[in-house]
C-alpha cells in the first residue's frame, strides 16, 4: 500500500487522503465490530494491557495521561474527515499535518527513472520534500502508527472476512453485473407508512393496545373488619360513597352485620377504583352492583340449582314431628309433610310405636345447600291406618294412587231430604228463651226426633259429650281441615276417634239441652272460626278421572317405585330420573 502510495503523484496523494483516511476509520470500525461479534458467540477475547499514567489513582480516570502514537493516527485520521466535510483555512494546519506534493514534476522524474527499492516502513523516520516555495516541511510518521495503518487497511479490504462457502462465494461473484438487479415485490404505500417511526416491535404493540379486563377478587372477612373501613383500603372508595352503596342495597345487613368468614367478590378499574360488588344473602340469593354515572345500579341475582331427588325413611318412636327430623328431614320438608297427613291422620290418637313411613322430597342443591324442597309422594304403613300420597305436577296437588284427592267435596247439607229452616246463622240473634242478644253461630232444622244425620265429609271423630245447653252433641275433624258441630241430638251412633266417610250416619236427631223443639243445631267452622254453612264455599270433588286420571298414574308410577325400593339417599334420583324417561 505504502508503495502505491509513494508511487502516485503529490496531487493525486492528497485527493486520497480523504479515501485513505475512511479506510482507516472503517477499519477500526471492523475491528470494534469482530470484538462485539467474538463476546456475543461466547468467545473470550484476549487482555489488552492499557498502561496508566504513575499519578493515576484507582478507580478514577487519569487527566493527564501520556499520549501514544496510536491516538496521535486516530486523532489525525478525525480531522482528515472533518477535513473534507469543511473548508478548513491552510493557517490552522500544523506543519506535521501539511504532506507537501511538490507538483507533477517530480512525479514524472519518478515515473522515468527506473524503480529503486523502496524502504521499509519501519526505515522512513523522516521524509523530506521541497515543495513549489522552496519551503522544505518534515513530517514524522511513528513506525507504530504506519503498523496500525497496514492492520487497518487489510481489515478494511475485508482480508480477514468471515470464510463464505462456495455457494456464497459464487453468489459474490455474480453480484458484480448489475444488470439484472431487479425487485419483484409490491410495496403499498399503505404498508410503507408503518415503518415511518422505524421498525415496528410487535411484542410492544400487542401489549399497548390489549384493553383493560376487570378481574373478580373475593376478599373473606376477618375480625375487626368494618365495611366502611375495608371500602377505603381495598374499594378505593371515600367514607362518603361508601355510605351512598349501603343505601343503594335493598338489605344493608349483608354488609353491615357480616361474620368472620363471610365473603363478597369486587372488581376494580385501572384506577383501583370499585367497579362492581357481588354480595350474596345465601347460596342462591344475592345481589350485583355496578357503578354507573350517579352511583350504582343494583341487580338481583337468582342462582338456578340442579334439581336433586331423595328418599327418606324412618319408624315412628315419640312423636311423629321428632322421628320424621331424624331421618334427615328439614323442619320445613317436616311441616309440609305433617299438614298433609293430618288430613287423613290424627297424630295423638292414629299413630303407633313401630309405624313406618318413607317420604319422597326434591329440592335444588346449590354448593351443598339445599333449597325450594318438595315432597313428591309420602307411604304411611301404621297399625290404624295405610296411605300413600302423590303429588300431581298438573295441579300441584295430592292424590292417592287411584286419583282419589285429599279434598273429597264436602256436602252443604248433613241429612237427607228436605227440612225446614227454623234459625239461620246469626251473629246478633235476640235468644228466644232469655230475651238477650246472642250470637247464633249454627243453623237450626227443625226435624222428628230420631232423623239421621250423615256426615258431609271424610273426617275423624274428635269429640263425643254432654252439655248442659248443648245438650248431647257430635265433633267431627273432616280431611280438608274443616270442622263441623252438631248439637241437640237424641243420640250418637259413632265414638270418639272413629273414621268416618262421605255420607256415613253418624247421630240421630233430638230435643235434649236448652231446646224449644225437636232440631238439629249444624256449625260449620273454617279455621277455627264458625261460618254460615248456607253460604261458606265448599270444597267440590277434585278426583281425577279419564285422560287426567291416566296422565297421573303415569307419572306417579316412577315415584311409587321409589317409594318400593326403600333405597335413601340422593342416588334415588337418578334412579327415578331413568325410570321415567323408560316409562316415557
Amino acid at each position: 500500500m505504502l508503495r502505491i502510495l509513494h508511487s502516485l503523484p503529490r496531487t493525486h496523494k492528497l485527493l486520497l487522503l480523504p479515501v485513505a483516511t475512511m479506510v482507516t476509520v472503517l477499519g477500526a470500525q471492523k475491528i470494534v465490530t469482530v470484538v462485539e461479534n467474538t463476546q456475543r458467540q461466547g468467545q473470550v477475547p484476549e487482555t489488552v494491557l492499557f498502561p496508566l499514567s504513575p499519578e493515576a489513582q484507582p478507580g478514577l480516570p487519569a487527566l493527564n495521561s501520556d499520549r501514544y502514537s496510536v491516538a496521535d493516527a486516530i486523532e489525525i485520521a478525525t480531522q482528515a474527515i472533518d477535513a473534507t466535510r469543511d473548508y478548513i483555512p491552510l493557517s490552522q494546519l500544523k506543519p506535521t499535518e501539511i504532506i507537501d506534493l511538490s507538483g507533477v514534476a517530480m512525479a514524472q522524474a519518478e515515473q522515468a527513472t527506473p524503480p529503486t527499492p523502496v524502504r521499509a516502513a519501519a526505515e522512513l523516520d523522516t521524509a523530506t520534500m521541497p515543495d513549489d516555495g522552496g519551503i522544505e516541511l518534515t513530517t514524522e510518521l511513528d513506525p507504530g502508527a504506519l503498523h496500525m495503518a497496514m492492520v487497518i487497511g487489510t481489515l478494511a479490504n475485508g482480508m480477514l472476512d468471515d470464510i463464505h462457502t462456495d455457494d456464497e462465494a459464487l453468489a459474490a461473484a455474480d453480484a458484480t453485473s448489475f444488470d439484472d438487479a431487479t425487485s419483484y415485490e409490491d410495496y403499498p404505500d399503505e404498508e410503507l407508512a408503518l415503518f415511518v417511526d422505524g421498525p415496528i416491535l410487535f411484542d410492544h404493540e400487542v401489549a399497548a393496545a390489549e384493553p383493560f379486563v376487570p378481574e373478580w377478587r373475593t376478599y373473606t372477612v376477618e375480625q375487626g373488619d368494618t365495611f366502611a373501613v375495608l371500602a377505603q383500603n381495598e374499594l378505593g372508595m371515600g367514607y362518603s360513597e361508601a355510605m351512598r352503596l349501603l343505601d343503594s342495597l335493598p338489605d344493608k345487613r349483608l354488609l353491615t352485620h357480616w361474620r368472620v368468614g363471610n365473603t363478597f367478590e369486587y372488581q376494580l378499574d385501572e384506577h383501583d377504583q370499585l367497579l362492581a360488588l357481588r354480595v350474596m344473602r345465601n347460596a342462591r340469593e344475592g345481589f350485583l352492583l355496578e357503578r354507573d354515572e350517579d352511583g350504582f345500579d343494583v341487580a338481583t341475582i337468582e342462582r338456578a340449582g340442579e334439581a336433586t331427588q331423595r328418599l327418606f325413611a324412618g319408624s315412628v318412636s315419640g312423636s311423629f314431628a321428632r322421628s320424621a327430623q331424624s331421618t334427615g328431614l328439614s323442619s320445613t320438608e317436616v311441616a309440609q309433610v305433617t299438614r298433609l297427613l293430618e288430613k287423613k291422620l290424627d297424630f295423638r290418637r292414629d299413630t303407633r310405636r313401630g309405624d313406618e313411613f318413607k317420604v319422597l322430597v326434591e329440592s335444588d342443591i346449590i354448593d351443598g345447600s339445599s333449597f325450594d324442597s318438595r315432597v313428591l309422594a309420602i307411604q304411611y304403613t301404621g297399625a290404624r291406618m295405610d296411605l300413600t300420597l302423590v303429588r300431581n305436577s298438573d295441579d300441584n296437588n295430592f292424590y292417592t294412587p287411584d286419583g282419589q284427592s285429599l279434598d273429597p267435596a264436602f256436602a252443604r247439607y248433613p241429612f237427607e231430604g228436605s227440612y225446614r229452616m227454623s234459625s239461620g246463622f246469626n251473629p246478633r240473634r235476640t235468644h228466644p228463651v232469655t230475651g238477650r242478644v246472642s250470637p247464633h253461630r249454627g243453623t237450626d232444622w227443625a226435624m222428628p226426633i230420631g232423623t239421621p244425620i250423615i256426615a258431609p265429609a271424610d273426617g275423624r271423630v274428635e269429640k263425643v259429650g254432654n252439655h248442659p245447653v248443648a245438650g248431647r252433641y257430635l265433633v267431627v275433624r273432616h280431611d280438608n281441615g274443616y270442622r263441623t258441630r252438631y248439637l241437640h241430638l237424641s243420640r250418637a251412633i259413632v265414638s270418639r276417634g272413629d273414621r268416618v266417610t262421605m255420607g256415613e250416619r253418624i247421630a240421630l236427631s233430638g230435643n235434649t239441652g236448652r231446646s224449644t223443639g225437636p232440631h238439629l243445631h249444624y256449625e260449620v267452622h273454617v279455621n277455627n272460626t264458625a261460618v254460615d254453612a248456607m253460604k261458606v264455599d265448599l270444597p267440590e270433588s277434585k278426583s281425577l278421572e279419564g285422560q287426567r286420571l291416566m296422565a297421573f298414574q303415569r307419572q306417579a308410577e316412577p315415584l311409587l317405585a321409589t317409594l318400593r325400593s326403600g333405597q335413601t339417599g340422593p342416588a334415588v334420583a337418578q334412579a327415578s330420573a331413568s325410570a321415567e324417561s323408560d316409562d316415557d
